[in-house]
């Protein structure tokens, strides 16, 4: 540790208090001051009580010491606590990265594990001066802004090749057709189309077993009900290709574009028919799987059921455009999410080593510029 770092109690450079134990989620309104509960920012007020960054921390039940950044205009309520660094001693932004690992925290209780505010305050860490507190949070702010903005630029492009789907395949303002309402669209399918079972369009198939501890670490995703779940030496499928969840969890469906190993939790698309897998991926999620889900105890989709829901088929010439057309926004999306990695994996190299005065903040701005 750098000599100019010394050790405190984040109660001496910091306001740690409960958050309005008066307030709880049945007051949020549909719109207003964003509130942060112990599950995080998820309702709004009619008023706010904190202006200006801060950290607010989930004080008990199943999020118990996960944290979350403020600013602009916030409240945070009942099972929280709020912490904000002084002026004269602490970088508000800073402290939150040193306090973001759940288990920086002191919990108590078995059964539904809390924090006390007392506990909170007693926290000992590592405070290196003003400046430098400032310059750290200032590095990995960075990181954490490009990773904001790669993230909305793959929701732009996934949003893009959505809405192509609903113009086109939905709404039937496909090209050489004209406008047509929601209630003439159910009512009659364009020349040409025809309704026909899902299974004329692609075939679903089981996934396989591998059991976690049979796993060896490879360049293979490999693909559950609720997505990927590490990777194996060896794959099953060629990609692109399509998955959905079969039993467990329902309704989230993937284009994995390289190839994949799909568990037996997950459907893969066996057989692209009449489909592609970008024109695949949008019809299955608009078909809401979720919905057809059956089983008692655990929630499982019947392909065969799945099979021989009625669809709209369209002419195999405008689904090959639609997918020429898809498909770079999805591949250009594949590529930020592949960036999006890298970076979140440097900010997780260079967060502990930054905070703990183990890494010159000189390199790491050096690193920055490179990786920006």
């Amino acid at each position: 540790m750098p000599e100019s770092w010394r050790s405190v109690r984040l109660g001496d450079v910091a306001e740690v208090r409960w958050g309005d134990t008066s307030t709880t989620k049945a007051s949020y309104i549909p719109t207003g001051f964003l509130a942060y509960s112990a599950t995080g920012p998820d309702g709004f007020l009619d008023h706010f009580d904190h202006q200006g960054p801060g950290i607010v921390l989930s004080a008990i039940g199943a999020q118990c010491g996960k944290s979350w950044f403020a600013d602009g205009q916030w409240s945070c309520i009942k099972n929280t606590i709020y912490v904000k660094g002084l002026p004269e001693h602490a970088d508000t932004r800073f402290l939150f990265y040193v306090t973001s690992a759940p288990d920086f925290w002191p919990k108590r209780g078995a059964a539904q594990p809390f924090i006390s505010q007392g506990d909170a305050r007693a926290k000992e860490l590592l405070l290196p001066s003003l400046p430098t507190q400032r310059r750290i949070a200032s590095i990995l702010g960075a990181y954490d802004d490009l990773i904001a903005v790669n993230r909305r630029r793959i929701a732009l492009l996934e949003g893009m090749a959505r809405r192509l789907f609903d113009e086109w395949f939905v709404q039937f303002r496909f090209p050489g057709h004209g406008h047509q309402g929601a209630a003439e669209a159910a009512a009659e399918l364009p020349p040409g189309w025809r309704k026909a079972p899902l299974e004329e369009m692609l075939v679903l198939q089981r996934g396989f077993d591998l059991p976690a501890a049979t796993r060896t670490a490879g360049p293979y995703p490999v693909i559950a009900a609720t997505g990927p779940v590490g990777t194996h030496f060896e794959a099953k499928v060629k990609g692109p290709g399509v998955t959905t969840g079969r039993s467990g969890t329902l309704g989230s469906v993937l284009l994995v574009f390289d190839d994949f190993w799909p568990l037996n939790t997950a459907l893969y698309v066996r057989e692209f028919r009449r489909a592609s897998p970008a024109y695949a991926l949008f019809l299955l999620r608009h078909l809401d799987l979720k919905a057809h889900g059956g089983g008692a105890a655990v929630p499982t989709l019947n392909r065969n059921h799945i099979h021989g829901l009625p669809v709209p088929c369209p002419p195999t010439e405008l689904v090959a455009k639609f997918e020429e057309q898809a498909m770079v926004w999805l591949r250009l999306a594949r590529v930020l999410e592949r960036q999006q990695a890298v970076l979140a994996a440097s900010r997780g190299l260079l967060l502990p080593r930054l905070i703990s005065g183990h890494l010159d903040v000189a390199a790491a701005e050096r690193e920055l510029e490179a990786a920006a």
